[in-house]
């Protein structure tokens, strides 16, 4: 004699829950470009600020986006997308609809064989910070190995100073060297066509105004490792800025050597 059935969850996955609603779309496509403040983001989605924050919470809550208090100004926080919990909550929402839609990553040659095919498009792209010493190094360092070539990438700062020893230790983990490398002013790049400027650190995001006007302006709220315990009491630190850039520049490889996406915005709906 069969056993009693048990209640099968029709629900939708939890992904499908938050990133159906337009608004939250909206919103996790704006933080997946540039970390942003909830001032920028009312500006861009035109909706009040209560309206933007629910949303923000909602997203918060499910795991897909974090907050981090600006290092230039306190009373502010910069909101930022969980790249790589995105993917993941894709994956489960594939599956769970059926096994064949489980998503698998791209092969390690993707962006290399595209590469070849987009020689002629040879992008310049330069990482920004007040030092030049470990953010915008450590990430020149990881996009150069994952661009295989294809980008001419800089990084430079506000106030330069010497390549910090962390840095150049923990991106040894990573079978990268940064000895021998020098820190540069940012003056040394000025008159260059750049056609991606990232800029790692908020005060100079925030005091920099000459960037916040180019035309393909980048932030990503990455905090000052430097700022912790020096010496090697001070690598713990380094090494979660390095792990956070190491997952960000892998993904901004895919999206350079991606094609641009030409389906028209949707709009935006009421709270859901």
């Amino acid at each position: 004699m069969p056993g009693p059935s048990r209640a099968v969850d029709e629900s939708p996955p939890e992904f499908l829950r938050l990133a159906g609603n337009a608004l939250r779309w909206r919103l996790l496509s704006e933080l997946a470009r540039s970390d942003r403040r909830v001032s920028e983001l009312t500006t861009l989605l035109d909706q009040p600020q209560n309206v933007v924050s629910y949303h923000l919470g909602r997203l918060r809550a499910g795991g897909l986006v974090s907050m981090r208090r600006s290092s230039a100004d306190g009373r502010d926080s910069y909101y930022f997308l969980d790249l790589a919990r995105c993917r993941e909550q894709l994956a489960a929402t594939g599956a769970a609809l059926h096994p064949g839609l489980v998503l698998t990553a791209a092969p390690a040659t993707r962006s290399a064989s595209l590469a070849r095919g987009r020689r002629t498009q040879r992008k310049r792209v330069l990482f920004l910070c007040t030092g030049n010493s470990a953010r915008s190094q450590i990430a020149e360092a990881f996009l150069r190995r994952d661009s295989d070539g294809r980008l001419d990438v800089f990084s430079a700062g506000s106030h330069p100073k010497p390549v910090h020893p962390n840095a150049v230790r923990v991106m040894r983990g990573y079978g990268l060297d940064l000895t021998g490398h020098r820190s540069k002013h940012v003056d040394e790049f000025a008159g260059l066509r750049l056609d991606l400027v990232i800029t790692l650190c908020d005060k100079v995001r925030e005091v920099r105004s000459e960037f916040r006007g180019h035309p393909d302006f980048v932030h990503w709220s990455i905090p000052d490792p430097a700022a912790a315990a020096d010496g090697r009491a001070g690598q713990p630190a380094f090494r979660a800025v390095a792990a956070d850039l190491d997952t960000r520049v892998r993904f901004l490889a895919l999206a350079i050597a991606a094609p641009a996406p030409t389906a028209p915005p949707r709009k935006i709906g009421d709270r859901a």
